[in-house]
């Protein structure tokens, strides 16, 4: 155990050099994707054009009906004109994924993850950075209703799935459970989250923050109280070697309303959560699953 957190802690700092290498790129805001332009107004009617010969009638061969430039299906061949074809909004393949960071850091983190997701088949995946001035957790929840609001509008998506490092995965489960947010998050995967609190160098409990995230705090309080009636699922990573979360075992749900399944990570530290290539792959596997789950996770992830 100890030569295995030796390691996780070396690669930790590899990771963290790494990081502040990008962080610059990740401090603007992320812009919204682009939407398709709107299609024209129809235009006034054109007249007819001249009746072809008598002669017996001839099928016309049917046209494959036009896909739209996004890939969404198009209307059915007889539906009204102007009509748009409903999209597959619990699809896990079309679902938005919506990417939120932890304490003291930005989206840059989700480089990596980013683009496996986008790899394999997610094509909407976005990124979102509370301010670092941000003191109360319920203050960053408020801020991810109207971004996952926006999202959906934008898409036309009724739900979107999240994925939160740390913090972000706390202030993600805030938002789900405390904020009615279950109705607009499929699924919530939180990469080394604090949800039963965490007791941290004494140092940084100077933040409010970091406060929020101690065992005894009224935002860990809240999360404790009944949820019956949640309808998000939940995924939580938790490593046998992460340093910043104690005990371990914190970064597990475990309450007793939600559906929530562990997944247990072997050898791989707070920082290389999101980073890591054993870990992504999971998160897709999580992603991916059917709306059924376990009470826990059927295997670990390893670095081996």
């Amino acid at each position: 155990m100890g030569l295995a957190r030796i390691r996780a802690t070396v690669l930790d700092l590899a990771i963290l050099a790494g990081h502040l290498l990008l962080y610059p790129t990740g401090l603007l805001q992320e812009r919204p994707p682009a939407t398709p332009p709107a299609a024209p107004p129809a235009g006034p009617p054109r007249e007819s054009p001249a009746a072809p010969p008598a002669g017996p009638p001839r099928e016309s061969p049917a046209a494959p009906p036009a896909t739209p430039p996004d890939g969404s299906p198009a209307a059915p061949a007889d539906a009204a004109p102007g009509a748009v074809a409903a999209l597959p909004t619990d699809g896990p393949d079309r679902r938005p994924v919506l990417l939120l960071h932890g304490f003291i850091d930005n989206r840059s983190v989700f480089v990596l993850l980013r683009r496996s997701l986008r790899r394999h088949g997610r094509r909407h995946v976005e990124a979102l950075n509370y301010s670092p001035l941000t003191c109360d957790i319920r203050a960053a929840a408020a801020l991810l209703d109207r971004h996952v609001r926006q999202i959906c509008a934008r898409t036309g998506h009724s739900r979107v799935d999240v994925v939160g490092h740390s913090l972000g995965g706390l202030i993600a489960r805030y938002y789900v459970q405390r904020l009615g947010g279950d109705a607009r998050v499929h699924t919530l995967v939180t990469l080394g989250t604090p949800h039963s609190g965490t007791r941290t160098a004494p140092l940084l409990a100077a933040h409010p923050l970091v406060r929020q995230m101690c065992p005894d705090s009224d935002v860990i309080e809240e999360l404790r109280r009944p949820a019956p009636d949640c309808r998000t699922r939940f995924v939580s990573f938790w490593s046998d070697v992460d340093q910043l979360m104690i005990p371990a075992e914190t970064a597990r749900i475990d309450h007793p309303d939600l559906r929530a399944r562990s997944v247990p990570v072997k050898g791989i530290g707070h920082l290389a959560l999101p980073v890591h290539y054993a870990v992504a792959a999971r998160v897709r596997e999580a992603l991916d699953a059917a709306d059924e789950v376990d009470a826990d996770a059927s295997g670990a992830v390893s670095v081996a």
